[in-house]
């Protein structure tokens, strides 16, 4: 097994198998028109040496922190001008990207979650998304209608993504071993432009559903005060976690159309 030897500072875990890092930049599909590759929180540029030696497309690395970024700097000068020192939460994304482009990344366990969200809001131009990040939250995140894991991101992304589970990666190939096992998936975007209901009241609808995802879904709505003819439907006996994407829009039909 092929190893670098990354620098260690504040308490990162890197990625030491450049197999897995190979592996993991593989996945890249860029969808038809899209050139331009973000790498977010490249650390010591593990995954960046190998997305370097493709000449089909350009990539830009960002990270918050200067350490990485004067390493960065010194190892990659071919990515002098493309290396972004900044938080990506905060990036104003259509100003660093005109066109749509693809993202990768071994994403910080503890703001995964919030990448993602900024992915969503972002959907319109983020073509596919390849990341490595907390097993448990790359499972949740493809996991299926019935599934005990799925949850609110799981609906969200899907609505916009074809999202696949590709590998699980073992603590062995971090330094150090973080205290969990990690996944990779990758998420495409599918060809839904804008969903046929109010988009706002959609995420809010899942994000209620989900507050207490063992109460049917007619207690969870409550608040919406539908009228007791509507809530008699059965979608309304089912809990979040038994309904589709498709499912969830209906809902949003019904809520929208209902609603006090």
């Amino acid at each position: 097994m092929k190893k670098v030897n990354p620098k260690k500072h504040l308490g990162q875990h890197f990625l030491t198998d450049e197999n897995i890092a190979a592996r993991i930049v593989e996945q890249l599909t860029l969808p038809s028109g899209v050139n331009e590759v973000l790498e977010i929180g490249p650390g010591m540029g593990v995954l960046t040496k190998y997305l370097v030696q493709h000449s089909d497309y350009q990539t830009t690395i960002i990270d918050i922190d200067r350490e990485s970024i004067s390493y960065l700097k010194a190892h990659f000068p071919q990515l002098t001008d493309r290396i972004v020192e900044a938080d990506f939460l905060r990036l104003d994304l259509s100003k660093l990207f005109p066109s749509k482009f693809s993202i990768i990344g071994n994403f910080p366990y503890n703001i995964s979650s919030q990448i993602f969200f900024k992915v969503l809001d972002s959907r319109q131009q983020v073509a596919e998304v390849i990341c490595m990040l907390q097993k448990e939250v790359a499972e949740r995140i493809a996991a299926g209608p019935g599934s005990k894991v799925y949850g609110i991101l799981s609906v969200l992304l899907q609505a916009f993504y074809t999202i696949e589970y590709k590998f699980t990666v073992g603590r062995e190939v971090f330094d150090p071993p973080p205290q969990v096992l990690s996944g990779v998936i990758t998420l495409v975007r599918n060809q839904v432009e804008q969903l046929p209901c109010n988009e706002k009241k959609f995420f809010e609808v899942v994000k209620l559903s989900f507050g207490t995802r063992r109460k049917t879904l007619r207690n969870c709505l409550r608040p919406y005060q539908l009228p007791e003819e509507i809530t008699k439907e059965p979608i309304f006996d089912k809990r979040a976690e038994q309904l589709s994407v498709a499912e969830f829009v209906y809902l949003t039909q019904l809520v929208e159309a209902n609603a006090s």
